[in-house]
């Protein structure tokens, strides 16, 4: 693990140590480590947000696509249990999805 000092004016570190107490955070390492996963956290959810919005428009999602969703499984399945040894099966084949893309408000 690499070391890192951070300088903070007095009221910042009241506040971060209060967190530690408070949060039952072993010291302050541990909260600042907390707080960078949790920004990570809200890039790449960001990231997928936008990825979402730049993929076109939208298809909405009917009953029919989840039947045939359901039928391809149960046929990947039925595959997997004919030609698995007994007492065994193989994982269902992926399934084609059609991805339902995120439309802008």
């Amino acid at each position: 693990m690499t070391t890192m000092n951070i300088s903070l004016p007095a009221e910042m570190k009241a506040f971060v140590d209060a967190q530690v107490a408070d949060r039952r955070y072993g010291n302050a390492s541990e909260y600042m480590r907390d707080l960078i996963r949790r920004d990570l956290a809200r890039e790449q959810f960001r990231a997928a947000v936008l990825a979402g919005l730049e993929s076109g428009a939208a298809e909405e999602w009917t009953a029919t696509h989840f039947d045939d969703l359901r039928a391809e499984i149960a046929r990947a399945e039925t595959a997997g249990t004919k030609s698995a040894a007994p007492g065994t099966r193989r994982p269902p084949a992926p399934a084609t999805q059609k991805k339902k893309k995120a439309t802008r408000a």
